[in-house]
Formats: C-alpha cells, sequence, structure tokens
C-alpha cells in the first residue's frame, strides 16, 4: 500500500516546495519517529503557507496524515507564529481527534531553517552535514502536503502559490502556471513596468536576483519581490564576487559578531565565519578552516545583520563551497550531537527588528490569496527545478499537450522529479526548458 502512494507522489512530480525542491518521493521513503511540518514562513513579506494553512487546513492535515502513514510516524506536528492567528484557529478544528500537535513558535529568523525548527520543536541537534532523519523526523513544506494529497488524486504539479510584493501597488499572493514569466507574474500586483527595478525570487534573505524578468516561476517559488535598483539589499546583492574577496580581506575587523549570530553555530556545529573570512588572507594553509563553509545554510543572518561592516560571509561561504568541491574537498561531517550554546535563546534575530535593518517595513503589506483571472499564453517549464537530475523530455516539438500530461521524466536510477505540462497546447521549443504555447499563443 505505501509502495502505491510513493509511486503516486513520484508519478506526480511533488517536490519540497519551499526549499531546494528535493523529490519528495524520496524523502517520505524512510521510517521516522515525527513528521514535522515546516509553517514558520520566517522571510519577511513572504504571505504564502501562513494562508495556505488557513485556507486550505483540511488538505494541510491530510497530507500530514499520508507521510505520517508512509513513514510509520507516530505524531505529527505543525510548527508556526503564534501570530497565524487565523491559520491557527483553522488547524485546531482540523487536528481534533488526530495524533497530531501545533508547535508555536517564536517571531524569529530563521526559524524555518529546518534544522532550527527540529531543534525548537522536539530539542534535538541534527548533527553537522546531517539531516532531520538522522534524528528520527522528516520535515516537510506546507505547499508539499497540499501536493501530495492532490497527488492521490492522479492530480500532478502544475501550479505553484507565490506571494508577489515589494514596490508594487497591490500585493497579492496568487496560484500560478509553472513557467509563467516574471514579468506576467508581477502584473499581476499592479507592476506593468519594471524599468528601473530588480526582482528577487524567494525570500529577501535567502532569494536570489532575477537575472531575466522573462525567467519562468518553477516548483520552488514561493515569492517575487519587487524593489528599486537602488535599495541597499538590492546593491549588496549585485557586488562582484572579486569585489567582496578584495573587501572581505580589507575591511574585516575580526569582531565575530558573524559567528556569534549563525544560527548553525549557535546550534553546537563547528562554523566559525570570522575565522573563515579570516582565512582569505591565507589561502593556502587553512584549506580546514575554509572547509567549515560547508556547513553554512546561506540563511544570511551574517552579511544582512550581523556584519558592522556590512561584508557578505555567506556569499564567501557559497563561493568556497563551489570551489572546495571543484576541487573534490568535501566537508567533515561528524556523527557527534552537538553541544548547542548557552545564550542561544537570548541572541535570536527578531524578525521586527530584521524588517528594519533590511529596509523593508514599507513593503511589508497583508498580500492576500486571491483567485486571479490569469490565463497564461506562453509558459518556459525548466527541466532542472528541483535536487537530481535534470528531467529528460518526454515529448516531441509540434506535439499537443493537455494540462497536467507527462512532459519529462525521471532519469533511470536517478534523483529526480517528473515534469507537466502547466497549460495546455502545443510543444514550440525543446532544451533546457520546454515551451508551451497556448493555440493563439503569439498573437
Amino acid at each position: 500500500m505505501h509502495e502505491i502512494i510513493i509511486e503516486k507522489i513520484k508519478n506526480a512530480g511533488v517536490v519540497g516546495a519551499g526549499g531546494a525542491g528535493f523529490p519528495t518521493h524520496v524523502k517520505v521513503s524512510a521510517n521516522a519517529e515525527y513528521v514535522i511540518v515546516n509553517g514558520a514562513e520566517c522571510e519577511p513579506l513572504i504571505k504564502v503557507d501562513q494562508q495556505l494553512m488557513d485556507v486550505m487546513a483540511d488538505k494541510v492535515v491530510q497530507g500530514l496524515l499520508t507521510v505520517m502513514e508512509i513513514t510509520g510516524a507516530q505524531k505529527g506536528i505543525i510548527a508556526l507564529k503564534g501570530k497565524y492567528k487565523e491559520a491557527i484557529n483553522s488547524l485546531e478544528k482540523e487536528i481534533k481527534g488526530k495524533p497530531i500537535d501545533l508547535f508555536i513558535l517564536q517571531d524569529f529568523y530563521p526559524a524555518g531553517d529546518e534544522q532550527v525548527t527540529v531543534y525548537e520543536v522536539l530539542g534535538r541537534v541534527v548533527p553537522e552535514g546531517g539531516i532531520p532523519l538522522k534524528v528520527g523526523c522528516v520535515v516537510t513544506n506546507v505547499e508539499t502536503l497540499i501536493n501530495i494529497v492532490g497527488a492521490l488524486a492522479e492530480k500532478s504539479v502544475t501550479d505553484t502559490y507565490l506571494t508577489i510584493t515589494g514596490n508594487v501597488p497591490d500585493p497579492v499572493t496568487v496560484k500560478l502556471p509553472i513557467g509563467t514569466p516574471v514579468v506576467e507574474a508581477v502584473k499581476l500586483a499592479g507592476r506593468n513596468n519594471l524599468q528601473g527595478m530588480t526582482v528577487i525570487d524567494g525570500g529577501p534573505m535567502m532569494g536570489k536576483i532575477v537575472e531575466d524578468f522573462l525567467q519562468p516561476i518553477t516548483k520552488t517559488t514561493k515569492a517575487l519581490i519587487v524593489l528599486p535598483i537602488e535599495h541597499p539589499l538590492v546593491q549588496k546583492r549585485v557586488l562582484p564576487m572579486k569585489h567582496i574577496v578584495k573587501q572581505s580581506k580589507a575591511a574585516c575587523i575580526q569582531c565575530r559578531r558573524c559567528t556569534d549570530l549563525c544560527p548553525r553555530y549557535l546550534l553546537g556545529h563547528n562554523l566559525e565565519p570570522h575565522k573563515i573570512m579570516r582565512s582569505l588572507n591565507y589561502a593556502s594553509n587553512e584549506v580546514e578552516t575554509m572547509k567549515m563553509a560547508f556547513l553554512c545554510s546561506e540563511c544570511g543572518a551574517c552579511e544582512q545583520y550581523a556584519c558592522p561592516m556590512f561584508l557578505s560571509p555567506r556569499r564567501v561561504n557559497a563561493a568556497l563551497k563551489s570551489e572546495l568541491a571543484k576541487k573534490g574537498i568535501k566537508g567533515n561531517a561528524t556523527q557527534e550531537t552537538p553541544t548547542v550554546r548557552v545564550n542561544r535563546e537570548f541572541v535570536r534575530i527578531p524578525v521586527k527588528r530584521l524588517k528594519i535593518q533590511l529596509g523593508l517595513t514599507k513593503y511589508d503589506h497583508p498580500a492576500p490569496l486571491r483567485d486571479v483571472n490569469y490565463s497564461a499564453r506562453v509558459v518556459r517549464i525548466p527541466l532542472t527545478q528541483h535536487v537530481g537530475k535534470p528531467s529528460i523530455p518526454a515529448v516531441n516539438i509540434g506535439q499537443s499537450v493537455k494540462k497536467g500530461d507527462l512532459i519529462a521524466t525521471v532519469p533511470d536510477e536517478a534523483l529526480g522529479a517528473s515534469i507537466h505540462a502547466s497549460i495546455s497546447g502545443t510543444v514550440k521549443e525543446i532544451s533546457d526548458y520546454i515551451v508551451i504555447e497556448r493555440e493563439g499563443g503569439s498573437k
């Protein structure tokens, strides 16, 4: 029975909707004591999960019960913040009589880092380089659970929910076809002209700058944040890596605030960003120090909140991980349980203060979930929008497809996810993307 459910999840192309897009059929194929729903949504301005937990509480709970059944977990826990009052009320009604609890998180960043969430909920620390399963739990995203319910009804993942906010007239949360161009999506929030603007795909802390406004949204897109090009948050993001390294070598004062406020360091992991920054001046002798970068979750707390010199330890760590990996160097992993720093609860980053630091307070407006009258004419669906190998096209140019049809499959014996048509139309192009045009779409 479990194998049938897992196969349905795989066939539907369900991946982690709130992170890197890890294929869900693989994640749930394990035994666990607990299943934790990560409803923290701690990045400023994003309003997706808190609303889905309210209006689709029944599906969230149904999806959670399904994952508990597959994994053998005896307890499900939905972790969300106390300020999500509507979601709490809706979920409390749905979990009555079920082996599910709510866990109320404080409003700090990054409460949604899955290793932080696990510690907050269970008091268990995931070992360095490990995953939550190492401490007996599976962590899943809110929308992922909704997609699991769809998979059980033979419905594939064709759309995603996202918040469109920032410097827009009408912030909104909507459901859109995967492959919708960013420029078309932001129009739904009243922003018809992006001249002088930048768009961040994701949250302001961990999201990425959209290089091309024709770039499509994917299964993991949770927000599009529009900001003026001159906004300090944007200016820091677009600095060339060479400049960041040069600046770090010259300006780091070794105050160690980046370390003292690092969420992974506070959990007891051997990650000290200030030492990594220092090692940039002694690259030939500091490989072991640089390997600490593999433990970085790239949450951005160091660069956006901690550093008084406005440096970017996060980007340094990301670059080091890439360079070390190219040389075949791997991070150190340990099975030992880290010892949580005694001051951790006193130095967590309040989201309210973080928004002020980021200069985002004036953009923090409601973004209500709405049904929008939008019909995509053309979608550009990436073959890579998940962890693992790119999907293999299963259609040909000129072929007619219907919404929900399988258009790309998982390579044999590889980690990956199936991809489905998000609109009905004709396949116009196959490259790293599959382009589908609705009939009459080019007019």
